[in-house]
């Protein structure tokens, strides 16, 4: 009874800090605040308020002249061989592939180069090569 009663009474203490406003009858927590006093000879500027007339959106015009495709040129990339490798081991003279380079105006990278010399020493075998490893790093320090 007492745990009952309890709970009504804190139920009811927000409830009655509340205050009704006369004109609504609804309950209000927070004052409204009230404007500073005006100065004398200052005068407050007026709410703006909306207009009373409708604005209506007024659709975007459409496309004029449709927009030419643009003109892409491109620069032919110039596959450049490199001079043949000579391989010590074997004794032989082996031609480098072509390098399809993708640096600046097709010039061929350092990992480029590494991927093709890995990809010779694969075309030619190790019977051409020797020890594959050795090839790869002249060909790359070439």
């Amino acid at each position: 009874m007492v745990l009952i009663l309890a709970c009504l009474l804190a139920l009811a203490a927000p409830a009655s800090a509340a205050e009704r406003d006369p004109d609504t009858g609804t309950i209000t927590i927070m004052r409204p605040e009230q404007a500073p006093p005006a100065k004398k000879g200052v005068k407050t500027p007026r709410k703006a308020r909306g207009s009373s007339n409708p604005v209506y959106p007024i659709p975007l015009p459409g496309p004029q002249h449709p927009s030419p495709v643009p003109h892409l040129e491109t620069a032919p990339q110039r596959t450049q061989v490199p001079p043949s490798l000579y391989v010590p081991e074997t004794g032989r003279l082996l031609p480098n592939l072509p390098a399809m380079g993708s640096g600046a105006g097709g010039a061929e990278t350092f990992q480029d180069r590494a991927a093709r010399c890995a990809h010779q020493a694969g075309v030619y075998g190790p019977n051409a090569t020797g020890d594959p490893g050795s090839y790869i790093r002249n060909c790359i320090n070439q």
